[in-house]
């Protein structure tokens, strides 16, 4: 990041607000024409900086309004247990995320479902039956209080 320009923030910063905006507009917020514009973002692509665009979606529009965090704990985890895991998870269509984490349990799970009763289908027909899994918790998500999508820059 200390590589980056300011104006090449201020671009990064405007697509991650709306990577609809034409590259005329995004040169004339940032004080550019069109040609270094487009220059600067095609760098930031290449470089690996910009990975790419899609649009955001409404979960509720989508029957999947509910949010749930779950703690996985394994059984083991020495040789090949994580990979078997993020492996199987990887398939779980309703996993919206999945860390390897420090602590008390192994992976923070972020999944996406209807309702409760679609929950209680993923926890015990999906999550629970992945590969060397002990034990979960659970926490359905009330009310999202600060959901940002992009990076701080």
């Amino acid at each position: 990041m200390h590589d980056l320009s300011k104006v090449d923030r201020r671009i990064l910063a405007l697509l991650q607000q709306d990577g609809r905006l034409s590259v005329a507009e995004i040169g004339r917020r940032v004080g550019l024409t069109p040609s270094p514009c487009a220059d600067r973002i095609k760098r930031l692509e290449s470089r690996g900086v910009i990975k790419g665009y899609q649009a955001k979606l409404s979960p509720e529009a989508l029957d999947a309004g509910l949010v749930v965090f779950v703690q996985v704990r394994l059984q083991r985890t020495a040789g090949d247990a994580f990979e078997a895991f993020t492996e199987a998870i990887e398939l779980i269509p309703e996993v919206e995320g999945c860390h390897l984490v420090s602590g008390d349990f192994d992976f923070l799970i972020k999944a996406r479902v209807k309702d409760m009763s679609h929950y209680k289908t993923l926890l015990a027909g999906s999550l629970l039956q992945l590969p060397n899994v002990q034990e979960s918790k659970s926490y359905p998500v009330m009310e999202t209080v600060v959901a940002r999508s992009g990076i701080i820059l």
